[in-house]
């Protein structure tokens, strides 16, 4: 056989041999498929009930007994409420008159401790026995001790106001352990919400957490004090911040389930009709209030904004690697929700 015959022979086999490797080679880095992680919360029978999980009353700092701050949630359209006294744990039983198959008390507390000159306050959510507070050798320390405490008696606890007296970064957050729950937006006029001074505001704190790759929610709570009198910005008056969650009915371990899994949107007066997740599809369905105007931005690792959109309907489509998503819904008042960031997942 002729040098230039079996040069082209052997050519074609390993030509045949490269594309057949080809073939069975399985997909791999971007060429895999992309999805949200759903988890199993996803439910035809579910419902939305909206809720305030840190609020206060005279057995601590607030104005007003129990029965009246419950009874004002239940007035102004809340399904549940989490009286949150610091050191305090109320039994829901005491009020049962107001609590019925329509609105839900859950047991919690403000498990109220610090570190120097730092503030360091666990809420705990659903907890059945007081939880004294602890201390530590340093702020991180202090922080898990407080963490560990509600999760041994069962409870769900979440961070309140890191922005608080300047008393947690981000740095302190990634190094703590246990929680899934983080306020985003307290309404106390002294939290520093947007940060400040060389200091991040609390989306930038949950975006950083989100990036080292925790999986934090971010909750907006009222931390209500003020019941009587005025009602201003330098009081801290109720109503301004809530979460809604979607969960199989309205009693404490689905709502608890649904705050665990993120399955909830958080809010300062923007409404969600639903959150639909299909996929590699995010779509938003707001629900129009008179001649609001609405922008949702779209957000991934670092804080970038992925994608921006007007309309009382938003959609995401997920077309690169993505660690997470979330999503910011602004109205033209300056309202906000805040939907929880859905994690991806190859296949």
């Amino acid at each position: 056989m002729p040098w230039q015959e079996m040069v082209r022979s052997l050519s074609r086999r390993l030509f045949l041999l490269l594309a057949s490797a080809l073939i069975l080679l399985p997909s791999q880095g971007v060429s895999q498929e992309l999805r949200f992680e759903v988890g199993t919360l996803k439910c035809e029978a579910c419902s939305w009930y909206k809720g305030n999980t840190h609020t206060h009353t005279l057995e601590s700092d607030g104005d007003s007994p129990p029965e009246y701050v419950a009874e004002w949630y239940r007035d102004h359209g809340y399904d549940f409420l989490v009286l949150s006294d610091h050191n305090f744990l109320l039994d829901p039983a005491t009020l049962a008159h107001i609590s019925n198959g329509e609105f839900l008390l859950i047991p919690g507390e403000e498990v109220t401790s610090s570190f120097q000159d730092r503030a360091v306050h666990v809420n705990g959510l659903n907890l059945h026995t007081y939880v004294a507070p602890r201390e530590g050798e340093t702020l991180v320390q202090t922080i898990q001790a407080n963490v560990d405490a509600v999760r041994d008696e069962e409870g769900i606890p979440h961070i309140n106001h890191p922005n608080y007296g300047w008393s947690m970064g981000p740095d302190d957050l990634s190094q703590v352990s246990g929680y899934r729950l983080l306020e985003i937006f307290n309404g106390h006029p002294s939290v520093h919400n947007q940060g400040g001074g060389g200091y991040p505001g609390m989306e930038e704190v949950w975006d950083i957490l989100l990036t080292r790759g925790m999986r934090v929610y971010g909750i907006a709570v009222d931390d209500a004090h003020h019941f009587q009198g005025e009602f201003s910005k330098d009081r801290v008056n109720p109503g301004r911040g809530w979460v809604v969650v979607k969960a199989s009915e309205l009693s404490p371990e689905p709502i608890m389930e649904a705050l665990q899994e993120g399955w909830f949107y958080s809010s300062t007066g923007v409404d969600l009709e639903e959150i639909v997740v299909e996929g590699a599809r995010l779509e938003i369905r707001i629900r129009q209030r008179g001649n609001f105007k609405y922008t949702t931005t779209f957000i991934g690792s670092g804080g970038r904004v992925l994608a921006e959109s007007q309309g009382s309907t938003a959609t995401f489509e997920l077309t690169s690697p993505e660690a997470y998503v979330r999503a910011r819904v602004e109205d033209s008042g300056g309202n906000l929700a805040w939907v929880q960031p859905l994690f991806v997942e190859k296949f």
